[in-house]
């Protein structure tokens, strides 16, 4: 009885073998790191002189709409007063004024053949590790 017992139990455990490990690896897959050399420079300068942009109008309050070069149709979209009030209130709030972006690393997702650009927002207090992506196509 112990055996039988013991068997189903081997049995059972075996049955629960969690499948998340492969989603996991499925969707790491579909981004791969871009070597440095290999990175696009105007492209680089163009988003973090956006990313910039973004974060020095939580310094000023005087923000200046995108134009057709600077940013896609979907971030002058998304990028209204109301919403960039908003999230610099926070962040002025929790980290103090912005001072700079660092770029840390850039990423192309292989499905679409965007190219994802890290960055990290260096602010005034030092606790500050906000780590910023923007996504170019």
């Amino acid at each position: 009885m112990k055996k039988i017992l013991l068997i189903l139990t081997l049995c059972f455990l075996i049955g629960c073998k969690s499948k998340k490990e492969t989603t996991a690896k499925t969707e790491v897959s579909k981004v791969e790191k871009i070597a440095e050399t290999k990175i696009n420079a105007i492209q680089k300068d163009r988003t973090t002189a956006l990313g910039k942009q973004i974060l020095i109008t939580c310094n000023t309050s005087k923000f200046k709409p995108f134009t057709e070069k600077e940013a896609t149709a979907e971030v002058r979209k998304n990028m209204t007063m109301e919403r960039l009030t908003k999230t610099c209130l926070k962040f002025n709030l929790k980290y103090g004024n912005f001072r700079d972006l660092k770029f840390i690393e850039a990423y192309q997702n292989k499905s679409n053949k965007a190219v994802i650009y890290r960055y990290k927002a260096l602010y005034e207090k030092k606790i500050a590790k906000k780590r910023i992506a923007h996504y170019r196509q």
